[in-house]
């Protein structure tokens, strides 16, 4: 069968003959050309980064976040296009909001993960709409289920990871991260792991500048999803950068 379109690729809800549907690829490559984030779960909580390509001097620093919070105890990451994560960072917000208002409590992750899925999975059903160019990753705390992690993919699949990353360089990202013992390690350690897993994917891109976002939720944060201060995030930063020269050094021997 063809590997292009051919006409099959006009709507979102016709299948190719060999059982694709191209829009659906389409908006999973809108991803994969977007910046790398990554999540680790740990043994006490789970920390998500992300790179934010600065692609203009111009730019306000901080601005166009990444990393969103959607409860006390939930936030998530998008890598895709902007706009289209933007837009599913504010259903979650509202799927979490209306559990609260109706059940007077947090919203369960895995719960959220299911609506955010089937949300994002209708937009793959329908002539008149397109899907959402962007993947999401999930991450919460809480006493019942302790550190969760998801990942909703721009077809509406999801899955629970103790590792993953989305973006650009997942491939390079997903082989640092299967070196670590991520059960082991406690959040300031997941936090410094990942932002040198993120310096290391970013090397091949030297001319272009980044900004690291970086947060956390678990047993440090009391279950709150947090951004991690601006001392430590620079200390990881600095170990991040550390690791690199060390590399370097090792390979010039």
């Amino acid at each position: 069968m063809s590997s292009i379109g051919a006409g099959y690729d006009l709507s979102a809800s016709q299948f190719s003959p060999d059982g694709r549907v191209f829009q659906v690829e389409y908006a999973q490559k809108a991803v994969e050309n977007s910046s790398t984030a990554i999540g680790l779960r740990g043994k006490d909580g789970v920390v998500i980064a992300v790179e934010k390509l600065v692609l203009s001097k111009l730019y306000d620093p901080g601005a166009n976040k990444r990393i969103f919070h959607v409860d006390t105890h939930i936030g998530l990451v998008r890598s895709g296009l902007i706009s289209a994560g933007r837009q599913l960072a504010e259903t979650a917000k509202t799927e979490a909001s209306e559990y609260r208002s109706k059940y007077g409590g947090n919203i369960p992750l895995h719960l959220l993960n299911e609506r955010v899925s089937m949300y994002v999975h209708a937009y793959t059903l329908y002539s008149m709409v397109r899907p959402f160019g962007a993947s999401l990753l999930l991450a919460s705390h809480d006493k019942t289920d302790g550190p969760s992690l998801y990942v909703v993919d721009p077809s509406g699949v999801s899955h629970g990871y103790f590792g993953c990353a989305i973006g650009k360089a997942k491939q390079n990202a997903k082989t640092e991260i299967e070196k670590l013992k991520l059960s082991t390690l406690s959040m300031e350690q997941l936090a410094k792991e990942a932002a040198r897993i993120i310096y290391v994917v970013h090397d091949e891109l030297k001319d272009k500048h980044f900004e690291l976002e970086l947060a956390w939720v678990g047993e440090k944060t009391n279950g709150k999803f947090e951004m991690v201060p601006q001392s430590f995030l620079e200390e990881c930063e600095n170990y991040a950068k550390a690791s690199l020269q060390d590399s370097d050094s090792d390979n010039d021997l």
